[in-house]
């Protein structure tokens, strides 16, 4: 008997980079599908990346997000079993994580706990680091309950900060960090390895 298949949605804010490569990463997949991409930015560049690789796209409101409705019901109907969160910004109601339980992860730039919560997010972050003269930094992928960045951590993956390098130059190699492992740790949690 074969499994089921594994239907993703990816959430995401803005240009969607780490969406378009797990979409290609999971195109030829045999039992994982990114089946929708959902933005909370109309503007979002992902959604014309998702358009592009031929992934439904929708963008939602504050209102149909905060309370539950039209984004739980484009997920039923799509028959999502895991959320995705890439570059999103917004806490996840409660209602979402109780409908996916430990089936939501996200993907944050840093070693968390350090550098996280609220506020704390994308050039936030590298500029944080930096100044705080830290050695090393790196990303940190994770389940998401109802606080900002303090779910259980499934991965952590590290790059060396240089006393010399940007905040622009910490970011390049977090960003390849991200690129290397989010697809292959998503695989792995949905298919119950890890």
């Amino acid at each position: 008997m074969s499994s089921p298949e594994i239907r993703i949605a990816v959430l995401v804010s803005g240009s969607g980079s780490n969406a378009e490569v797990i979409i290609r990463y999971f195109k030829d997949h045999p039992r994982i599908k990114v089946a929708l991409l959902l933005s909370n930015n109309p503007q979002a560049y992902a959604l014309e990346r998702a358009r592009r690789l031929e992934v439904p796209a929708r963008a939602f409101s504050r209102e149909d997000f905060k309370e539950e409705g039209a984004v739980l019901q484009w997920l039923k109907e799509d028959k999502i079993t895991h959320i995705v969160l890439a570059g999103f910004l917004w806490l996840i109601p409660r209602y979402l994580i109780t409908a996916y339980p430990d089936r939501i992860i996200n993907i944050h730039p840093a070693l968390l706990p350090k550098f996280g919560g609220k506020g704390m997010y994308g050039a936030k972050v590298h500029e944080a680091v930096k100044a705080a003269g830290e050695t090393e930094t790196g990303i940190t992928i994770h389940l998401v309950n109802e606080h900002y960045d303090e779910g259980r951590t499934l991965f952590q993956g590290r790059c060396k900060v240089e006393d010399n390098h940007s905040p622009l130059e910490i970011a390049a190699c977090v960003q390849k960090l991200e690129h290397e492992h989010y697809p292959r740790v998503i695989e792995r949690w949905t298919t119950g390895e890890m």
